[in-house]
């Protein structure tokens, strides 16, 4: 999982998983999209498939990239406690505001 927060921290490999979450896109489509460079879209893509982010199949002459959701859903589940403690903060908050509320 430290694999998928390292290659997530990059802003452009988030925005081509942005893009590719619509669906299959070639890497001239990601590149007209996003309004990079051939290269660097292509460097990023490289990354995003060693890591398992993204998978890719041969169609003819193109390379075709998709989403893979598995090592997102692992970040999540690592993620929810994190979420849960805050949601519990955030209902204790309003609580305490609720209280302010019905004492002024």
């Amino acid at each position: 999982m430290s694999d998928v927060l390292e290659v997530l921290a990059e802003p452009h490999r988030r925005r081509i998983l942005d893009v590719l979450r619509q669906g299959e896109s070639s890497v001239g489509a990601l590149v007209e999209e996003l309004g990079s460079s051939q290269p660097l879209v292509s460097k990023h893509l490289r990354v995003l498939r060693e890591a398992g982010l993204v998978q890719v199949r041969v169609d003819g002459q193109r390379r075709l990239y998709r989403l893979r959701p598995e090592p997102l859903l692992e970040l999540d589940a690592w993620l929810e406690p994190y979420r849960q403690m805050w949601r519990t903060s955030l209902d204790r908050l309003e609580s305490h505001l609720s209280e302010g509320e019905t004492h002024a």
